[in-house]
């Protein structure tokens, strides 16, 4: 499968911020654990990261004219009122998105309960650090198998 993971605002300073929630490995590292685990699955995965919501956007237009299979997001503070981003998912809704926290955001602050994004996604990850993303892919793999049957 093609893959496009997009991480959106302040998740580039991973390892360097509140390390006791988002722990000390810095993103360079999650990014190319992300591309090691993908590619040991045979997956072309390519991953994308803006402090800009119009980019994000952009790149899910992005994986629809390039025919992306899948699509896994972690929208940071997007999550929260983004409904520009909601909207971005539907828009390609022939391409399965998960979203994915890297913190369990249920028991962080109260704001942080309620996603606008997740309801137009397949389905949402939280608490797992960065084996969430490979969860995701997981989620993707067994999605699309379950399209096939």
């Amino acid at each position: 499968m093609k893959i496009l993971v997009l991480n959106g605002p302040n998740l580039n300073m991973v390892g360097i911020r509140e390390q006791g929630i988002y722990g000390n490995r810095s993103y360079g590292d999650i990014v190319a654990y992300i591309k090691e685990e993908g590619t040991k699955r045979g997956h072309e995965i390519e991953v994308l990261q803006s402090n800009y919501e119009g980019q994000m956007i952009d790149w899910f237009q992005k994986a629809y004219f390039e025919n992306y299979d899948g699509i896994i997001i972690n929208p940071g503070a997007y999550t929260h009122y983004s409904y520009a981003i909601h909207d971005a998912i539907k828009s390609v809704v022939t391409i399965p998105t998960v979203e994915i926290h890297l913190s369990n955001v249920h028991a962080r602050e109260e704001f942080r309960h309620k996603s606008v994004t997740a309801p137009a996604c397949i389905g949402q990850l939280c608490g797992f650090g960065e084996f969430g993303y490979v969860l995701a892919i997981q989620a993707l793999e067994d999605y699309k198998a379950k399209q096939k049957a």
